[in-house]
């Protein structure tokens, strides 16, 4: 009797066994189920106008109006130059032209045949943003045009009524990727799988700020900054979530979390402060 109890406990715990690790198994399964079924996107809104992107798209709109700011051109000039990459590259940095121009390259499909620098140059987003807005800013009274009319100055595209349909894109990410609209930007991503590298993320918002004021505190990037512009290196570094391994952003007493959902919480961040937090390492905790 003794022999038929004691395997009859040792398969009742082995029943238990198996029962926890299935369910350890179907959680996990399901965490990453649900993982691979978020639909990663990045919004903006500012007033009533609205823009959404992918998550790539948009960290090509954060540097296209970081440069803007950097130079101290106006929410507009970020706004035409959004709406012109828009429709010639879908703000992507793409390596070939079309049939109308084959040597067309990068954000803006700039043409070295007609100027614009040479394949290597256009192909660097710094170098094509910069060309863009020296163009734009030659341009009498642009701040004033109708958006499709100062695309079509600088770019001189065969369709130059295309531009007008992505105003309200670039409205609403250059008004909140300039810090003019506080919590306008917001994505919904999946988790980070790798570390980021805050030092690596000092050097990508330097060079699309210049003169920025930042330090390392372990796997957190603090920036010192406030007013509109703290607001646009916070809204950057969540259009940059996704390649920088952002895991959340705070300033002005507000945060947004990448796991939290995709919306801006309250927060305790010191006056003057953004404070951008990487994914650690898996030995980091």
């Amino acid at each position: 009797m003794g022999r038929k109890r004691g395997l009859r406990r040792l398969a009742v715990l082995l029943l238990a066994l198996a029962l926890a690790a299935g369910g350890i198994y179907t959680a996990v399964y399901f965490v990453q189920r649900s993982e691979t079924l978020v639909s990663e996107r990045c919004t903006a809104s500012a007033g009533n106008r609205t823009g959404e992107l992918a998550p790539d798209q948009a960290a090509n709109a954060a540097l296209i109006t970081a440069v803007a700011v950097r130079r101290g051109l106006p929410p507009r000039a970020a706004t035409i130059a959004l709406a012109t990459a828009m429709q010639e590259s879908k703000l992507r940095n793409i390596g070939h032209g079309d049939q109308a121009g084959p040597d067309s390259r990068g954000l803006f499909q700039q043409r070295p045949s007609q100027g614009w620098g040479s394949e290597a140059q256009i192909m660097d987003p710094y170098y094509a943003v910069n060309a863009f807005y020296d163009a734009l800013v030659k341009i009498p009274g642009y701040e004033t045009l109708d958006i499709t009319d100062a695309a079509q100055r600088v770019q001189r595209s065969a369709h130059p009524e295309a531009y007008a349909q992505h105003e309200e894109m670039g409205r609403a990410f250059a008004s909140a990727l300039t810090g003019q609209t506080p919590e306008g930007v917001k994505c919904t991503l999946r988790s980070a799988t790798a570390p980021g590298d805050a030092a690596a993320a000092a050097g990508e918002l330097e060079q699309a700020y210049g003169g920025v004021d930042s330090r390392a505190d372990g796997a957190t990037l603090v920036v010192e900054a406030d007013g509109p512009m703290a607001w646009s290196i916070a809204q950057w570094a969540v259009a940059n979530a996704k390649d920088l391994a952002v895991t959340r952003v705070d300033v002005a007493g507000r945060a947004w979390q990448r796991s939290g959902g995709e919306g801006w919480q309250d927060s305790t961040t010191a006056a003057g402060q953004v404070r951008i937090t990487l994914r650690q390492g898996d030995g980091g905790g």
